[in-house]
């Protein structure tokens, strides 16, 4: 049976190897061909990386970067800090209603999957360039690098690190956590303190995705567009839900936490008991850095909890294209991944498939330590992501219903 296994999880690999290293069928990179070429076309260049500059750590680890590129490539990497990268699609939209097709101000963009739809869906990606990054071979193989809540990549778009909603507390206040909704609700009904970020914030967003999950009977519909499917009955168990959930939160449904960041905080703090997160290494790297305790331990929800990839892309109308793709070929190399997945930097699970790698590059990603705080490796059910569209749906009700 091992054997049978392994067998087919390197056939899947070389598939989608073979897919990744296909190039220039049905596409014009505007470079030549040759890799090589394309490093000597980038050399100069000044790649505007807009990407979400609300984490120290992220925001070290891309300067950390930066000098990487500039020390062996000579290409200058920009780190544009963004709150909220929505804004910067309504900027290229706007950039293609008035036809700005090229020298735009953005080479490269951080990116989550409701933004990947809506630039797919509004024609603002460059081109398949993921298909021509040499370190692409070494891609895991997996359904969460080809569709990007539910949205097919086809290329458009370079993935750059895992992550999958997890759940941080404190072990010297509470001995047993709650392991589904139902717990969670009885949890907080009988004093145990939890609160989460409000939608649109992503983590927010992304706990009402989970919430309903597992509330709905109807997880066929999530898979498709919100629009084909009957939006009040399928939600309607999660906001009967939401209505006692609430009153009980840490601040009674009338205040939120600001970021996901803050609610790790407020453990630390003492102000509640359970902290959420998108990476399942945060506390890992939270304890080292001395932000939390180390009685901390990470875990998920029993029938599993929603994760995902994210990604880089390239807009239409990049100025520095061969310098983006460069960039991005650079974060998913096994130098960078592994400095990416050490928790001492940042903590941020790798999308490389370590049997891909030679013996010196599976090394860099042994030696990480991630100490009994992160999220055991292996534990945790993946549970994939609805379709790009059910975000801003139930963005909108939400707000409509509990916004203060």
């Amino acid at each position: 049976m091992k054997i049978i296994t392994l067998t087919k999880n390197l056939f899947k690999s070389a598939l989608l190897a073979a897919a990744l290293m296909t190039t220039h069928q049905a596409f014009s990179t505007e470079l030549d061909d040759s890799w090589d070429q394309t490093i000597e076309a980038a050399k100069g260049q000044t790649v505007y990386f807009n990407a979400w500059g609300g984490s120290d750590r992220i925001n070290s680890y891309i300067s950390w970067a930066a000098d990487r590129i500039a020390e062996e490539y000579d290409v200058t990497l920009e780190h544009v800090k963004i709150g909220d990268i929505a804004e910067v699609v309504g900027q290229l939209e706007a950039a293609k209603t008035v036809g700005k097709n090229t020298d735009g101000n953005v080479d490269l963009m951080w990116v989550n999957g409701e933004n990947f739809a809506a630039m797919k869906s509004g024609n603002l990606t460059w081109g398949p360039f993921a298909y021509n990054l040499p370190n692409a071979s070494a891609l895991k193989a997996s359904d969460a690098l080809t569709t990007d809540f539910s949205v097919p990549v086809e290329g458009l778009e370079s993935p750059w690190g895992g992550a999958q909603l997890v759940f941080i507390y404190d072990t010297a206040t509470v001995p047993e956590p709650p392991k589904s909704a139902a717990e969670l609700l009885e949890f907080v009904k009988t004093g145990g303190r939890f609160a989460y970020p409000a939608p649109p914030i992503f983590q927010g967003t992304t706990m009402v995705k989970q919430l309903l999950l597992e509330l709905t009977d109807n997880h066929d519909a999530l898979a498709q567009p919100v629009q084909e499917a009957d939006f009040a009955a399928v939600t309607e168990p999660l906001w009967n839900y939401l209505d006692q959930l609430h009153p009980n939160l840490w601040g009674k449904g009338k205040s939120w936490p600001s970021s996901a960041e803050s609610t790790r905080q407020m453990v630390d703090d003492g102000e509640i008991d359970i902290a959420i997160s998108f990476n399942p290494n945060e506390a890992s790297a939270a304890v080292k850095s001395g932000q939390l305790p180390e009685s901390v331990r990470t875990y998920t929800f029993e029938k599993g909890t929603i994760g995902n990839t994210h990604f880089v892309t390239i807009p239409y109308n990049a100025t520095a294209k061969a310098g983006a793709m460069l960039v991005a070929n650079f974060f998913i190399s096994a130098e960078a991944q592994s400095r990416k997945a050490d928790p001492q930097y940042w903590g941020d699970p790798t999308v490389l498939d370590l049997d891909n790698l030679s013996d010196s590059d599976k090394a860099l990603f042994s030696s990480i330590d991630l100490g009994p705080w992160a999220l055991p490796i292996g534990s945790g059910i993946v549970l994939p992501e609805p379709h790009a569209s059910w975000a801003e749906a139930l963005e909108g009700e939400w707000l409509k219903r509990y916004g203060n």
